[in-house]
């Protein structure tokens, strides 16, 4: 019998233990539950969880939009913000920063290589949010030249009324004298989209091709994005654009004055005046201008351009006229505004330059006057140019023409009516 008992005994301690560890087991599960949903759920988030720049020509700068926002339900403090890189500046804040509840800031991040070098850094911000530091994760490359180009640097779409959209071209153009791929493209953030050609694909030295990107807003304000191509090297477009709660005017360009006229302009020389672009109801982007004419150009003006509504600015138009006569052109302005080509007319005349030769001699004494002769050879044959004899020691030859050269000789005349022989050597007298 008491061979029986013993297992009775061994058996309920290890049944009680056993009873012990999964008790333990599930209060530790179900304490860790709670703090693991609390961690999983950042307080203060940036839109893009990092940013790439992409190849960037040495000393030159490009810029991304970022939002920090604040998604809990109280107030957040930012203490802080340090930049790993200095290669990586971020927009100066005014810190420290109170964000309200469900508030943001945009940030504009820029980077600017100093050496052919791949770089990398990070921004960390400080706060008493339930995430204390929030990292955003920055990288970027150095280049002394691309072989892609684009239309434009970045693209910005102005104020766009939420339920629409905006269309803007890029222009990609392989520069170099080789043939080069392009794997894909990429976008980063979720207003964006892009349509076009199909990638991968590959452009032929000097070939060009066109993506459409478009900007439809989800929400009000202010938000960025990016556009990458992936090729030879990395190229990242900077794109931005604002949501707007209501329909805003239509973009018009306008151009003053109407008609631009030059009046009358010597041939081989320049005249200058100045136009005015004006951008009404909402933000013009002018993509670029385009002259009929080679004696008509626009100075000054670098494309894309962005004229805020309300906002004008003005530029030259040289007339540099080539040959007599009356000239007209017309420059145009490709832009996102209602009529997406504006014209700028022109009027000019090229006038033929009029010179003149001025001639001058010492006085002869007992003389009532002199004649003056002109031939186009030095040994040619001589005319008289005044129509009666001129009393002064000078004469102005207002019949020349430019591009021929002439030869003078004078004559004095007494009293009698006898004339001299012409004065040597003739003077020669070259017409520009």
């Amino acid at each position: 019998m008491n061979g029986m008992r013993l297992p009775q005994s061994i058996l309920r301690p290890f049944f009680l233990r056993l009873i012990n560890v999964v008790t333990i087991g599930v209060m530790i599960a179900l304490s860790m539950v709670p703090i693991r949903a609390h961690a999983a759920t950042a307080q203060l988030v940036c839109s893009a969880a990092n940013l790439r720049f992409g190849s960037v020509i040495l000393g030159q700068t490009e810029t991304l939009l970022v939002t920090v926002t604040n998604t809990g339900q109280t107030n957040v403090t930012v203490s802080g913000a340090t930049v790993s890189n200095n290669e990586f500046t971020i927009s100066q804040l005014s810190l420290p920063l109170v964000l309200p509840a469900g508030q943001g800031i945009d940030l504009n991040v820029s980077f600017t290589p100093t050496a052919q070098l791949w770089a990398g850094g990070t921004i960390k911000f400080s706060s008493n949010a339930s995430n204390p530091t929030l990292t955003l994760e920055l990288s970027g490359a150095g280049v002394s030249t691309e072989a892609l180009t684009a239309s434009r640097s970045s693209v910005s779409f102005g104020s766009v009324a939420m339920g629409t959209s905006a269309t803007v071209p890029v222009v990609l153009k392989n520069d170099r004298s080789w043939r080069i791929g392009l794997s894909a493209v990429q976008m980063a953030g979720s207003e964006f989209s892009i349509s076009g050609p199909a990638f991968p694909m590959a452009l032929s030295a000097g070939q060009s091709v066109t993506l459409s990107v478009t900007f439809a807003p989800q929400s009000t304000g202010l938000t960025g994005g990016s556009l990458s191509i992936l090729g030879p090297f990395l190229m990242v477009i900077p794109l931005t654009g604002t949501g707007a709660a209501t329909a805003t005017a239509p973009a018009q360009l306008t151009i003053t004055p109407a008609v631009l006229n030059f009046g009358n302009v010597p041939n081989g020389t320049t005249s200058t005046q100045s136009i005015s672009l004006s951008a009404v109801g909402s933000n013009v982007i002018v993509s670029s201008s385009a002259s009929s004419s080679s004696q008509f150009v626009l100075n000054g003006a670098s494309f894309p351009l962005t004229i805020a509504a309300g906002q004008s600015v003005s530029f030259n138009v040289a007339f540099s006229p080539q040959s007599s006569g009356t000239v007209s052109g017309s420059l145009s302005f490709a832009s996102n505004a209602s009529s997406s080509a504006t014209l700028e007319s022109f009027t000019g005349t090229g006038t033929a330059t009029q010179y003149n030769v001025n001639l001058s001699w010492n006085p002869s004494s007992d003389v009532t006057g002199y004649n003056v002769y002109r031939s186009t050879a030095a040994n040619g044959k001589y005319s008289k140019i005044n129509s009666s004899v001129t009393p002064n020691t000078g004469y102005t030859d207002s019949t020349v023409i430019s591009g021929q050269t002439y030869y003078y000789a004078a004559t004095s005349v007494s009293s009698s009516g006898q004339e001299s022989a012409p004065s040597t050597p003739p003077v020669a007298a070259p017409v520009p």
